[in-house]
């Protein structure tokens, strides 16, 4: 996954350091407020300070794929601006959310100056690159039960556990499960159900209690 704002800090110089917090501005999301949309013109890099983001993409019929979970602290936003294309996704607030932006074309200055800084997004970038091409084969590839057991695995391993250590610490709804399965809401829905009887979960309106993660890993892994 990607590293964290403390990492990137280590590569920049005292002057630096001093443009990225004169050009820093924080922002607030409402649930569900668009950070970015697909065909607009990247300009900001974005960090997650607080909350949950998610990147998707609009389908068929208007159906979402979601695309990469983004937790706090992470960056996103910024490959378009390098590929010099328009933004091919969007962006969006699961929950309230806290985030700061840099032009990029501040970035773009940095790293002409900064060949760490350089290897740092190339870095990330081809990161991102190889987690994609496994997501893009564990859709296509694996069953339901596989998709939505690796679904719910996913969700653990960004957002882990609350306190109790059993439930995860994101509540999202059955659309937003099925668009990050791949699946549609009456799979998932279904799919859901059975975890439930075999006691894997407990769900509980959005809230879902792992019970046998283990479990839930062989079936993701075996899809």
């Amino acid at each position: 996954m990607s590293q964290d704002m403390s990492e990137i800090w280590t590569v920049l110089n005292p002057d630096e350091k001093r443009k990225i917090i004169d050009n820093f501005e924080i922002h607030n999301f409402r649930k569900n407020q668009i950070i970015y949309a697909e065909h607009g013109e990247p300009e900001s890099l974005w960090c997650l300070l607080k909350g949950k983001v998610k990147l998707y993409k609009e389908g068929i019929g208007g159906r979402q794929q979601i695309l990469r979970l983004i937790r706090p602290v992470q960056y996103f936003g910024y490959r378009a601006y390098f590929a010099q294309e328009l933004y091919v996704s969007s962006a969006s607030a699961i929950e309230l959310s806290t985030l700061g932006s840099l032009p990029m074309s501040l970035v773009e200055e940095l790293i002409d100056g900064n060949r760490r800084l350089a290897w740092f997004f190339i870095h990330e970038l081809s990161r991102n690159l190889g987690s994609s091409d496994t997501r893009i084969v564990n859709l296509t590839q694996k069953h339901i039960r596989g998709r939505l057991a690796e679904a719910l695995i996913v969700l653990r391993e960004n957002y882990g556990y609350e306190d109790d250590g059993t439930t995860l610490h994101i509540y999202m709804g059955r659309e937003d499960l099925a668009n990050l399965s791949n699946m549609t809401t009456s799979n998932a829905i279904r799919t859901l159900s059975c975890f439930v009887n075999e006691r894997l979960i407990i769900v509980d309106g959005r809230t879902i209690k792992i019970i046998d993660e283990d479990a839930l890993r062989k079936i993701s892994k075996h899809g």
